[in-house]
C-alpha cells in the first residue's frame, strides 16, 4: 500500500541546498553569538554597508587583520548574505523541481524570513536598539529550526511509499512531547536571549526571576526527552527515538554549559563555595575559552530546538502515513462487503 504519490519525484537539487543552508546557518548563529559575547555588534557603524563600502567591496585586508570586533562582524553580515543567496537558489529550485505546492510556498516564506533577519539586524546598528538585537537573536534559531524541518521534507526518505513497519505507529506516537519539547527549547533561547541582553534597568529581583525560569525550564526540558525517547522506543521507531537520545544528550551539554557559562560571567555561585578556587572567580574580560562557552550555549540552545523540529516533523509524517492506511484499509473493505 503506498500513500505516496508516484507522480511525486524526490527533489535532489533543493534537499541538497536545504542541506547547504543548515550548513551555513549553525555557523552563522556561531558567529552572531560571538559578536554580542564581544560587544561587536556596533563595531560597524552604518548598514547595509561597511564604512561606507558596499558589503562586497569592503577592504578583505582591512576585515582579516583589522580588529577582532570588525573582523566578527562584517565575518557575520557576509555569511549571512550568502545565506540569502542560497535561500533565493531554495526558491528557484523549488519552482523549478518541487511538486508540492505547499513545500515551494515554504522555501518562499524562507526567503521572507531571511530578508526580515537581515533587516532586524541592520536596524538594531542604525538604531542602536537592544530590543532589536534581542528580536534578531530570537528570530535566528527559529529559522534555523524550519530550516532543518525543510531537509527532511525534502529527503528522499519523505518519499518512501507506506510500509507496514509503521503500521499503528502512528496512533501510539501522541504529538503532546514533541510539540511541548519544541515550544519549551524556544522559551528557553527567549529567556537566555533576555539575560544576554538585559536592559540597565532591568531589577535585580526580575533578572533573579528569569534565571530560575530558565533553569527550571533546561530541567524540564530534559525531563521531555527522556519521556519522547521512552515513548518512541515502545512505538519501536528507531529513527524517533535515535533523535530524542541525542536530545537527551544535547540538554545534558547544554546543562553543562548554562553553569559554565553563568561561572564565566558572574563567579561561582554561593551553593557551590565549598568547590576549591571558587573563591579566586573574579568578574573579568571575556578571553577565547570563555567565549566559546558562552557562544557554544547559545549555539547548542539552536541545535536543540532544530533537532526537537525535526522530530515534531517526523512524528507528524508517521500519524499521517498511518491515518491514510487506516483511511485505505476502511475503504478497501467496504469496496469488498
Amino acid at each position: 500500500m503506498n500513500n505516496a504519490s508516484p507522480s511525486l519525484t524526490h527533489p535532489i537539487g533543493l534537499h541538497r541546498l536545504c542541506w547547504l543552508i543548515v550548513g551555513l546557518v549553525w555557523p552563522l548563529i556561531w558567529v552572531g553569538g560571538l559578536v554580542t559575547t564581544y560587544d561587536a555588534g556596533m563595531s560597524v557603524p552604518d548598514w547595509p554597508g561597511t564604512y561606507g563600502y558596499n558589503l562586497f567591496l569592503y577592504p578583505y585586508k582591512t576585515w582579516l587583520f583589522g580588529p577582532f570586533d570588525l573582523f566578527i562582524e562584517h565575518g557575520h553580515r557576509l555569511l549571512g548574505a550568502v545565506v540569502g543567496f542560497v535561500a533565493i537558489g531554495m526558491v528557484i529550485a523549488a519552482w523549478l523541481g518541487e511538486p508540492r505546492r505547499w513545500v515551494r510556498r515554504l522555501c518562499i516564506a524562507l526567503l521572507v524570513m531571511v530578508i526580515v533577519q537581515g533587516s532586524l539586524g541592520g536596524l538594531r546598528v542604525v538604531f542602536s536598539a537592544q530590543t532589536l538585537a534581542m528580536i534578531h537573536g530570537c528570530f535566528g534559531p527559529a529559522f534555523f529550526a524550519l530550516c532543518a524541518a525543510t531537509v527532511v521534507i525534502t529527503s528522499r526518505r519523505w518519499f518512501q511509499p507506506y510500509t507496514s513497519e509503521v503500521d499503528g505507529v502512528g496512533q501510539k506516537l501522541a504529538l503532546t512531547l514533541p510539540l511541548a519539547m519544541v515550544s519549551l527549547a524556544y522559551v528557553q533561547l527567549v529567556l537566555g536571549a533576555m539575560l544576554r541582553h538585559a536592559p540597565p534597568t532591568l531589577s535585580p529581583s526580575g533578572f533573579g526571576h528569569i534565571v530560575l525560569t530558565h533553569v527550571v525550564g533546561a530541567f524540564l526540558l530534559w525531563i521531555l526527552t527522556g519521556l519522547t525517547h521512552r515513548k518512541a522506543r515502545r512505538c519501536g521507531d528507531l529513527t524517533l527515538s535515535r533523535s530524542a537520545a541525542w536530545l537527551i544528550g544535547l540538554v545534558a551539554v547544554q546543562i553543562t554549559l548554562g553553569i559554565s557559562t553563568w561561572v564565566v560571567k558572574y563567579g561561582w555561585p554561593a551553593i557551590l563555595s565549598w568547590v576549591p578556587a571558587s573563591d579566586s572567580t573574579l568578574l573579568r574580560s571575556k578571553g577565547f575559552v570563555d567565549s566559546i562557552i558562552i557562544t557554544g550555549h547559545v549555539a547548542t540552545g539552536s541545535l536543540i530546538l532544530a533537532l526537537s523540529a525535526v522530530l515534531l516533523v517526523r512524528v507528524l509524517r508517521i500519524r499521517w502515513l498511518d491515518s491514510n492506511s487506516r483511511l485505505d484499509r476502511a475503504a478497501q473493505t467496504t469496496v469488498n462487503l
